[in-house]
C-alpha cells in the first residue's frame, strides 16, 4: 500500500475535476455507478470511527471487479491501514498528525492472515495446499 503524508499531497493529485477520477461520499452505493473509464476512486473517512468506506472498497474490488486505484482520504489513522489494505485500498492519505515511517511499520507487524480478503481471496488453508481441506477446497 502506498502511503502519502497529507502535507506532501500536491494540489494536482487532489484535482477532483480529473476525467478519470471519481470522488465518492461514504453514503453512495458504488453498485449504482458507471465505472467506465474511471482509473481512481477516492473514498472518504470523515471520522476514523466511520467505516462505511471499507464496505465501499470491498464492493468495488470483489463484486464490481474494479482494478484501478482506490484511495483513502480524510481522517486516516495508522491503526486503520492494515484493514484498509485488506478491504481493497491501494493508497492512503494520512491525517496531518500521522507519521509515514510509523505507518509503514504496521505492515511489517501484520503480514499473515488466516482469512481471505479483497486482495487475497482464498483463506490460508486453501492457498498452502497439502491438507485434505485445501485439496477439497481446490476442487469445489
Amino acid at each position: 500500500m502506498k502511503l502519502i503524508a497529507a502535507p506532501a499531497l500536491s494540489t494536482a493529485s487532489t484535482d477532483q475535476s480529473a476525467p478519470n477520477l471519481l470522488v465518492l461520499d461514504n453514503t453512495q452505493d458504488p453498485r449504482t455507478l458507471d465505472l467506465s473509464g474511471v482509473t481512481r476512486i477516492d473514498l472518504s473517512f470523515p471520522k476514523f470511527t466511520d467505516g462505511r468506506a471499507y464496505s465501499q472498497a470491498f464492493l468495488l474490488r470483489r463484486r464490481l471487479g474494479f482494478t484501478g486505484e482506490i484511495r483513502a482520504t480524510g481522517d486516516v489513522l495508522i491503526d486503520q491501514l492494515v484493514q484498509m489494505e485488506r478491504t481493497g485500498f491501494d493508497v492512503a492519505v494520512l491525517r496531518e498528525d500521522q507519521n509515514v515511517e510509523f505507518a509503514q511499520r504496521q505492515f511489517d507487524r501484520y503480514r499473515g492472515f488466516y482469512q481471505g480478503d479483497a486482495v487475497t481471496v482464498k483463506p490460508v488453508f486453501a492457498r498452502e495446499g497439502g491438507s485434505a481441506l485445501a485439496q477439497e477446497g481446490a476442487t469445489a
